[in-house]
């Protein structure tokens, strides 16, 4: 309730300082226990994905925690499950600065950090730390490739990740779709992705053996892909028995804030002008996977009915990230809410 008042103060930071501000306080908050006491409590609302039981539908979506150091903050706000990276083999610094753009105008964003993280050892010395995941909280760890690893080398960066983080995630999103690393998006095409997917479904067997832990593997893709493409990766998911996909990643689109400030930066726009395209991304994966794997739905989700509209486009979950900027914290126990009440649309 606080946090439009809140909000003209961070929107007057350049937005990674605001970032910042933001989690201090909410860390703090969270350690002396203020944050659990005044948080919107989210309804249980349960439902299980991937063998998951998510105690609600409304995640956080990967880029907010980039470095899995702010987990126990993040808990208090009622989220389902949250989701931490993208983690890279190798701490790297991201693209130069700045790097982060805000459209208010559009209730907009537009990146290019370019995956800048502390590296996968770092990361999961702050999940080791976390209470959230020893607590049973559903925790999703995204990796990717470092910027300097080329294509032909990716699935080494992948593997490296996948054994590092395997035993500590709930699941393990493969990030393929960012538009922030060159060359990255080419790892969607049909070859590279099939040979990626069963490099990581054979890591996946024996890192299941070695630990007595089935971990699933998700797949994040882009919104800019093609019918013809969309329809592709589905099958080629399908085939290699991934456990689910995350649509969608920024988009690199700009009719829906053409002409506004910082419109023509380089980066990957996500918020309001995001969610149409990646509602009808998440309808062409429901109708050609017909079931075969869940999908978490993502992109312009800023209300219940906006959440809705993807569930009812096929999604089994949500995730949010832009809509927490622009609307605050207490819009996660709102669009849980939404969901637990319209049993008939959500289920």
């Amino acid at each position: 309730m606080l946090y439009p008042l809140f909000r003209p103060l961070l929107f007057a930071l350049d937005p990674e300082a605001a970032h910042d501000a933001v989690f201090a306080g909410l860390d703090a908050a969270a350690n002396i226990g203020v944050a659990q006491l005044i948080a919107a409590k989210a309804p249980a609302s349960p439902v299980t994905a991937m063998g998951i039981r998510f105690p609600n539908r409304v995640g956080l979506a990967a880029g907010l925690d980039k470095n899995a150091a702010h987990i126990d903050g993040l808990a208090t706000l009622g989220f389902g499950f949250i989701e931490c990276g993208t983690v890279t083999p190798r701490a790297q610094p991201g693209n130069p600065r700045p790097r982060m753009f805000r459209l208010p105008e559009a209730d907009a964003l537009i990146n290019r950090l370019g995956f800048n993280n502390d590296g996968v050892e770092s990361f999961l010395a702050n999940v080791a730390r976390a209470r959230y995941r020893k607590a049973g909280g559903v925790l999703g760890l995204n990796i990717g490739r470092n910027f300097d690893t080329p294509n032909e080398r990716a699935v080494d960066d992948y593997l490296a990740c996948l054994d590092a983080v395997y035993a500590h995630a709930s699941y393990v999103t493969i990030n393929i779709s960012s538009p922030n690393t060159r060359g990255l998006r080419e790892l969607q095409e049909h070859a590279a992705l099939d040979a990626l997917l069963v490099a990581l479904k054979r890591a996946q067997a024996r890192l299941a053996q070695a630990h007595s832990k089935y971990t699933p593997i998700v797949v994040k893709i882009a919104p800019d892909l093609d019918a013809d493409a969309i329809a592709e990766v589905a099958r080629t998911l399908a085939a290699r028995k991934i456990d689910g996909v995350i649509a969608t990643n920024t988009t690199t689109d700009r009719q829906g804030v053409a002409g506004l400030p910082h419109a023509g930066e380089a980066g990957g726009l996500s918020g309001r002008p995001l969610k149409e395209r990646a509602t009808a991304v998440v309808l062409a994966l429901a109708r050609e996977l017909d079931g075969a794997l869940p999908i978490i739905g993502v992109g312009g989700i800023f209300s219940g009915d906006d959440a809705r509209e993807k569930i009812s486009a096929g999604a089994t979950l949500v995730q949010i990230y832009t809509g927490l900027i622009y609307r605050g914290p207490g819009m996660v126990a709102e669009i849980a809410r939404a969901l637990a009440d319209d049993p008939v649309r959500a289920a």
